[in-house]
């Protein structure tokens, strides 16, 4: 999986983790003039998470970790936009909450949860607040390393809000949109337009928000 590496081998850097390159281009432009940050794309699910940071760390000691981009909404109260978080490091956990991101429980999926039966059922199963792909196995790694690990993400659909396709059948063996498959389902469905272009707009809300919260902490750390 392609990764994007921007600084030299450091102990005093930052790396930032996000699965696609959408959830990440809102803090690109952010951290632009931040040498000290390393921003890697993973691919999406936890064996490309996993494989990609190892990658990176064999050659690499950043001084903290995080995992961040889109969540769904498990918990009926968080709304679009909210950014939610998870570490064990009291001063980022810190950081984070004076930013104004919330603690929560995350669940790490296999698939996208793309109804809300699926998410009352993930909540009803887990009490997790949100669902996402690959921090579980980011914090593993870092665990492993004694890297201080934060997990940071923004909620992109709501616990009450079904997603227009179920995108896990439009999905390539390495887990990413295939977007062949996706020009046909809309080709068959047109009248799904409208809501694919809501959602799009809801991601890109979203990572604008997610990129706020992550500069005010980031410049800190």
């Amino acid at each position: 999986m392609k990764s994007e590496v921007r600084s030299p081998k450091s102990e005093q850097t930052t790396l930032v983790c996000f699965a696609l390159k959408e959830e990440a281009v809102s803090f690109q432009r952010l951290a632009a003039a931040h040498p000290e940050i390393h921003i890697l794309t993973t691919g999406i699910g936890r064996k490309n998470a996993e494989r990609s940071l190892r990658d990176f760390l064999a050659d690499n000691s950043p001084k903290s970790v995080f995992t961040c981009g889109f969540a769904g909404g498990l918990n009926p109260e968080l709304a679009l936009g909210t950014v939610t978080f998870k570490t064990a490091d009291a001063l980022i956990g810190e950081r984070l909450a004076a930013a104004g991101a919330k603690p929560a429980k995350f669940y790490c999926a296999s698939r996208i949860a793309t109804t809300v039966a699926e998410k009352k059922k993930l909540r009803a199963e887990t009490g997790a607040d949100a669902v996402e792909m690959e921090s579980e196995a980011i914090h593993a790694v870092c665990r492993e390393r004694g890297i201080p690990c934060a997990t940071v993400r923004v909620i992109t659909d709501t616990a009450n809000e079904d997603l227009p396709l179920d995108f896990n059948q439009l999905a390539g063996p390495d887990l990413s949109l295939d977007y062949g498959k996706l020009a046909l389902a809309v080709a068959k469905s047109p009248g799904k337009t409208g809501a694919l272009l809501r959602l799009q707009k809801q991601t890109r809300f979203a990572a604008e928000r997610l990129a706020g919260v992550l500069a005010k902490v980031i410049w800190l750390a």
